[in-house]
């Protein structure tokens, strides 16, 4: 596992639980490196800055030089006696222990030196000030001891030169395995998520790091790790299983993906484009495509991501493994599984599947480590190869064959697209006996996939049915209210006109919800995006909205609010059910009619099944039926007012008032 373990300290309650860890994880072989680094060219810097403050004795040349001299050995001196204080503590407990511990100090900026000793043991070693040569021999660059400060006859302290090389003792040259560091200094303040210094050297390493974030032990907790099917996160199940096994804690492992991001996108670029761009870019079909099968296909990622997990775990059958799929942003939902298993430490790798050159650390990985509320184990960049991504099964399946008309038909999907929606095409053709791709297997693929409206937007269908289809969308669209604008003040059609059917005299009232809704131009036109042959399916939507919340006039905030409810919502209601039914079963009887067949193969293979396993009847026709039984539009009213008909309804017939 880990024997060469750097450890910084600065006296912190979190450096002291670092040094609990690094004691852990060396405890059966292996040695500390002990580290403080102390930045006395700074104070060097701050000197000469306030050096017009100084008294007027202080101010000739001969002086000010002097007084340098003095000052740079001296803070040096005291920042030296204080980092071997800070050492001293963490000698104290490796012996306790039994742990061999390497004391060293680095002289510069606290977290460029760390990064530099960590990666390639080159960070630079000051050669010490006056101690004793016992104490100094426990120390990196030990040899290499100046002179103390000295006192002359006047009783001033003595201003020597000095050489820059008598100062500096060259560096370790050790190889580190791991660095762990405390998740905050003794200069932590209230909000901060991550100290300074650990938040740079984060970025920075190459090597392993553990971030301790309080002071839970490792031996018998609960280790979770998380795998993108990159080889990074594969060396960080490698490490997680090895942790395990060491401190006999169970491990949790997660594949997460997101759908949520590909769906704001659409929604986003396709509420501001033009109604031609629209068409060119033939958003809906893309949206619909992504829905249908790039999802899918995510959730296949994922899942082939956790089988190759379990197949590194067979290796350590004495490690408890559970694993989980998670969907949503990975780190969000990473930290929500965190919440939920309370896990003692979190490894992950420093980058992910989307790695993108010359970044220092992964969007996620770097959301974790501010984020999570546990210990964080960052697997490093060194040794990653990606022939040690596990080898599973799907590896070893090759793709079919396109046909060259059917290969210009998939390259029009979006290039992030492109390979899910191949496989998920070629896994048709494959299951229904094929063994190339060609147009009409694409065709047949598209009309399981996609639904009716969508194949036809697509071109699947004959140039007929097509017709007949727009047909029938302008005839609906040409009964939609248009009037006035958004921001008009007195929205136009408050009033309607009612004719007496005797008299024929006309007279005006109030526009209620049981009239045809009022869409405003602006609404009307961003309704004309969608196209022809699902336009009249979208209206409805936006319709039926309205009306269930008492709006007689649509305007773009109120599609924007529908959008959003049914977002939330996240189910059908029967009414878009009964619209379904009563389209397949229109399809049934005109098919019936001319002697053909409305249903697919897949379709009445699911009915045979369905009665198969006792389903007799489809549950939407007897919606049908007692819809039509029912006394209420509920088109056309609110819930209260159907609550009112209903139970008028029911006195009527002598049932009693209904429940609440």
């Amino acid at each position: 596992m880990y024997r060469e373990v750097f450890v910084p300290v600065d006296n912190s309650q979190h450096s002291d639980w670092a040094v609990d860890r690094a004691l852990e994880i060396v405890a059966k072989g292996g040695s500390i490196t002990g580290n403080h680094v102390y930045a006395a060219r700074l104070h060097d810097v701050r000197f000469r800055q306030l050096e017009t403050g100084l008294p007027a004795q202080f101010q000739t040349p001969e002086e000010i030089k002097r007084q340098r001299k003095v000052h740079d050995k001296l803070i040096e001196k005291g920042l030296q006696l204080i980092s071997d204080s800070f050492l001293d503590q963490v000698e104290h407990r490796c012996v306790e222990r039994g742990v061999a511990l390497r004391r060293q100090l680095l002289e510069g900026i606290n977290f460029e030196e760390i990064v530099r000793e960590v990666n390639s043991g080159a960070g630079q070693l000051p050669s010490l000030i006056g101690f004793d040569p016992n104490i100094a021999a426990n120390y990196d660059g030990g040899e290499r001891v100046r002179g103390d400060v000295r006192l002359g006859a006047d009783g001033r302290i003595v201003a020597e030169d000095e050489e820059l090389d008598e100062k500096r003792a060259g560096s370790s040259g050790r190889q580190y395995d791991l660095v762990i560091m405390g998740a905050h200094g003794i200069g932590r303040q209230q909000y901060s998520q991550l100290g300074g210094v650990v938040s740079r050297v984060a970025r920075e390493v190459e090597k392993d790091m553990l971030i301790v974030r309080d002071g839970r032990p490792l031996r018998g907790g609960k280790f979770m790790v998380c795998v993108d099917g990159s080889a990074y996160s594969y060396r960080a199940m490698k490490m997680a299983l090895e942790m395990a096994r060491e401190f006999e804690a169970t491990l949790y492992v997660c594949s997460a993906f997101d759908v949520e991001y590909h769906h704001a996108v659409f929604n986003n670029i396709k509420d501001v484009l033009s109604e031609r761009a629209s068409k060119v870019f033939k958003f809906e079909e893309q949206e619909e495509l992504h829905n249908n099968i790039i999802d899918k296909g995510l959730l296949k990622l994922s899942q082939a991501n956790i089988k190759r997990a379990e197949v590194m775990a067979e290796e350590y059958a004495d490690v408890p493994v559970i694993t989980q799929i998670l969907i949503g942003k990975p780190f969000q939902v990473v930290l929500q599984w965190i919440e939920e298993i309370q896990p003692s430490l979190l490894v992950i790798g420093r980058h992910g599947a989307h790695r993108i050159d010359g970044t220092a650390v992964g969007s996620q990985s770097e959301n974790l480590l501010r984020l999570a509320p546990c210990n964080v184990l960052v697997t490093g960049t060194v040794g990653i190869r990606p022939e040690d991504i596990p080898w599973i099964e799907e590896d070893g399946e090759v793709g079919l064959q396109w046909a060259p008309d059917a290969e210009v038909r998939i390259l029009r999907v979006p290039p992030f697209a492109q390979g899910i929606a191949r496989r998920a095409v070629e896994e048709f053709v494959v299951e229904h006996g094929g063994d190339i791709v060609t147009s009409p297997w694409l065709d047949r693929a598209i009309q399981k996939l996609l639904p009716t409206h969508m194949q036809l937007i697509m071109g699947i269908g004959d140039a007929e049915e097509l017709a007949r289809a727009e047909v029938k969308a302008e005839e609906q669209m040409a009964k939609t209210v248009v009037m006035g604008r958004d921001d008009d003040r007195e929205p136009a059609g408050a009033m309607v006109e009612v004719k007496c059917p005797v008299t024929s005299h006309i007279t005006t009232r109030a526009r209620t919800t049981a009239d045809p809704p009022v869409w405003t131009a602006e609404a009307f036109h961003r309704l004309g995006v969608v196209p022809l042959i699902a336009r009249p399916l979208a209206r409805g939507t936006v319709e039926r909205f309205a009306r269930s919340h008492d709006i007689w006039r649509i305007t773009t905030q109120v599609m924007d609010e529908n959008k959003q409810a049914m977002i939330e919502a996240d189910e059908f209601d029967a009414e878009t059910m009964m619209g379904m039914f009563r389209e397949l079963r229109a399809r049934q009887i005109k098919a019936e009619a001319e002697g053909g067949d409305a249903l697919s193969a897949d379709m009445r293979r699911f009915i045979e099944e369905a009665k198969a396993s006792g389903v007799s009847r489809c549950p939407i026709r007897d919606i049908e039926e007692q819809a039509s039984k029912c006394p209420v539009d509920f088109k056309t009213m609110t819930p209260e007012q159907a609550k009112e008909a209903v139970r008028q309804y029911m006195d009527q017939e002598g049932t009693g008032a209904p429940r609440e």
